[in-house]
């Protein structure tokens, strides 16, 4: 009987904190197998590539990501949708489950896309009051900025 394994990469991200938002830093892209994230002070921007299936594992990583470079400090996330992929909508019930993952926006400038994140994706993120589409990526950042600091007692 033929066997096989499987090869489970555990990405390190340890070395973020240190280049990042915090230390006020250039913001770096992080290239990843299935997008890039681009770290900004308080979220990051993902751009998956085309023909993906987003999904929970993938998730995993972004919230990785996020735990590490942010620190426990509240943070936005924008997906950027440029290319056309699948999302399984349970990653916004994982998502939720992050403490200082306060915000998400999703853009596209595709009308169906938006539709779908609208109707479909929303409905699966527990504060529906922090999650919102849009068509252009400037309105997005803005908005997750004025969330952002509607969530941080002062």
């Amino acid at each position: 009987m033929a066997g096989f394994f499987i090869l489970v990469y555990q990405p390190n991200f340890s070395n973020l904190a240190g280049n990042c938002p915090n230390n006020r830093m250039n913001y770096p892209t992080i290239e990843l197998d299935f997008g890039s994230i681009s770290i900004h002070e308080d979220f990051m921007i993902a751009k998956m590539n085309e023909g993906i299936l987003f999904d929970i594992s993938k998730n995993e990583t972004l919230l990785e990501i996020g735990a590490e470079v942010f620190q426990g400090k509240p943070y936005a996330y924008i997906s950027h949708r440029v290319n056309s992929y699948a999302v399984d909508p349970m990653v916004y019930k994982q998502s939720a489950k992050f403490q200082n993952l306060k915000v998400i926006a999703v853009v596209s400038d595709n009308d169906m896309t938006r539709t779908l994140a609208s109707t479909v994706e929303k409905e699966f993120y527990i504060d529906a009051n922090f999650f919102r589409v849009f068509a252009e990526l400037e309105d997005a950042t803005s908005w997750v900025q004025e969330k952002l600091s509607l969530s941080v007692p002062e």
